[in-house]
């Protein structure tokens, strides 16, 4: 059992076989020899991009479109292919300014012609599902979310924002309203990465669509020893929407020990909001030491809304239960009392009770991790597969 306050370790759980397409996929590789993989910009690694990376897994032979492409962070699996970058990608400093370039990437995406190809993924959370397809070519769209700057009012609150630029929002907001409602005509099937975007999906683009979990690499986490301290843990970029602001009030207002092993730009706020020592901030960390936070960790703190939330799958997986606002993704990742807690409301106080309760569980390390067994790797190219046969004509 894992009480709150911390257990004796359980071996760790072996990883079990995922479900694989087999005999499906390789059909698939026949039916469509022409495939194009199209991302929305490969730059950072993170989440997204290891969707991209399981859809070349599927595909080798798939050419691979992108707004733009800085290769140096990349394995081989992408360097050692045809990469077609947009113009943007042309443009001095595109690799580091990105995200200023968003208003002209709709039309970067537009340049592309993918009429030639088969079959085309598009792994989309802003507009490469805006590309041009021919009448005979099958468009999957693996939608992350619709864009949630341009139709969730209220996600850039927090974000540093300049007078003039707040000041031409609402007429870029709407402009990239209108292209991302235009561009999400062109798929023929939409994929969410979770229930709580396929609703998203069906309130903003009035389009159906199946869920698909994304892939997690649960195995290497599945093998993790857990040996539980007294600290909880903070894990991931430090940007306002994910609200690592709560976590450390929280544990400032309990006293509770706290790692946030993370940077990013609202790091100068989190840090404005420890009233104590027992918060530590360690900067960004390699996966060595990432492995060593999981074993220690008495649960990881999760209090942003995310769309699916991949860190807190890794964490069961690593027998670490999750303490989590309840909503979106983590309703569908963390099972409240049975792996962790859950929190209504996103507020300090809110998070703070469910630490306190959290802390009086008598959870099973074991439920906890075998909760994450079904988000694996296998498992997603299992379900991929299966949405593109049942998509495609004969």
């Amino acid at each position: 059992m894992i009480p709150g306050a911390g257990a004796c370790s359980l071996s760790p759980v072996q990883a079990a076989p995922d479900p694989a397409p087999g005999a499906q996929l390789e059909e698939l590789r026949e039916r469509f020899p022409r495939v194009a993989v199209v991302h929305d910009w490969l730059t950072i690694p993170g989440g997204s991009e290891q969707v991209v990376l399981e859809l070349l897994e599927m595909f080798p032979r798939a050419e691979l479109f992108t707004s733009v492409y800085d290769p140096a962070p990349w394995p081989a699996q992408i360097t050692a292919r045809r990469v077609h970058a947009s113009y943007l990608n042309r443009l001095p400093g595109a690799t580091r300014h990105y995200p200023k370039l968003l208003p002209l990437m709709n039309g970067a995406f537009r340049s592309f012609d993918l009429s030639g190809f088969d079959l085309v993924l598009s792994s989309s959370h802003a507009t490469a599902k805006n590309v041009r397809t021919g009448p005979g070519t099958l468009h999957v769209c693996y939608c992350h979310t619709p864009m949630r700057y341009a139709w969730e009012e209220g996600f850039l609150d927090g974000e540093e924002v300049g007078r003039a630029t707040r000041m031409l929002l609402p007429p870029l907001l709407a402009r990239l309203r209108r292209q991302d409602l235009a561009g999400a005509a062109g798929p023929d099937v939409f994929v969410a990465n979770s229930a709580h975007v396929a609703e998203r999906i069906q309130r903003y683009y009035g389009r159906p669509s199946e869920v698909v979990h994304p892939p997690v690499h649960v195995d290497h986490f599945l093998g993790l020893e857990r040996h539980p301290g007294d600290y909880y843990l903070a894990f991931g970029r430090v940007v306002p929407y994910k609200r690592v602001d709560l976590a450390v009030a929280a544990c400032s207002r309990l006293g509770r020990r706290l790692k946030v092993a993370g940077d990013g730009r609202a790091m100068a706020a989190v840090r404005s909001r420890a009233s104590s020592h027992s918060v530590e901030f360690l900067g960004k960390v390699a996966d060595g030491e990432r492995d060593a936070l999981m074993r220690g960790a008495r649960a990881l703190l999760f209090p942003g809304e995310e769309d699916f939330g991949i860190v807190p799958v890794e964490a069961q997986a690593a027998g670490v239960p999750v303490i989590a606002y309840g909503v979106g993704g983590a309703l569908e990742t963390v099972r409240d009392g049975v792996t962790g807690a859950l929190f209504a409301e996103q507020t300090e106080l809110s998070l703070a009770e469910a630490i306190e309760r959290f802390e009086k569980l008598p959870l099973d390390e074991r439920a906890v991790r075998e909760n994450a067994r079904g988000f694996g790797r296998g498992r997603f190219r299992a379900e991929m597969a299966d949405v593109i046969a049942r998509a495609s004509p004969g």
